[in-house]
């Protein structure tokens, strides 16, 4: 019996001293969206910002995702920007179609949803979170202000991206 004792004792230490190195460990692999706010990005490599920072052109055209949450702007759009302006949204599906229709106010240039993105981080949002692709421009942005309330999440996903020649 004094071998099931001195394991028994042990147990509860070890089980600690392996949980602090899970949670290390895992905070080591993450990279911080942030400094100062809650949110983390996603620990694959696109996830991390490249090391020249992003500038958003004058004009270009992506195509968005817009989903997650009780928002008006939900929807699959092909977004035209000229100037720094949309100048065109075509909604791909039914949601984006109607959205376009009524307010192409609502749909956002990438700068805007990178505004966003760091307003949320600024207002201590639980998630704020972006994945990048390698020249740097977002592919995924994932927003959450408060993981407690219902719907308040926004999720927007940039494919097809292209500058604008010249």
């Amino acid at each position: 019996m004094p071998a099931r004792r001195v394991i028994s004792r042990y147990l509860p230490a070890a089980a600690l001293i392996g949980g602090l190195l899970y949670v290390t460990a895992a905070c080591g692999s993450e990279a911080s969206t942030s400094s100062g706010s809650g949110g983390r990005a996603a620990t694959s490599p696109s996830a991390e910002r490249s090391t020249t920072r992003w500038q958003e052109p004058a004009s270009y055209v992506y195509t968005m995702t817009s989903s997650e949450g009780e928002r008006s702007l939900i929807g699959t759009f092909r977004v035209t920007v000229r100037n720094g302006k949309v100048t065109e949204a075509v909604g791909l599906d039914e949601s984006g179609r109607w959205v376009a229709e009524q307010s192409l106010g609502e749909v956002p240039t990438i700068g805007r949803l990178l505004e966003k993105l760091e307003r949320a981080r600024r207002d201590n949002a639980d998630k704020a979170e972006a994945e990048y692709a390698p020249d740097g421009h977002p592919v995924r942005i994932f927003l959450d202000h408060e993981s407690n309330t219902i719907d308040d999440e926004a999720l927007y996903v940039i494919t097809a991206y292209e500058p604008a020649d010249g």
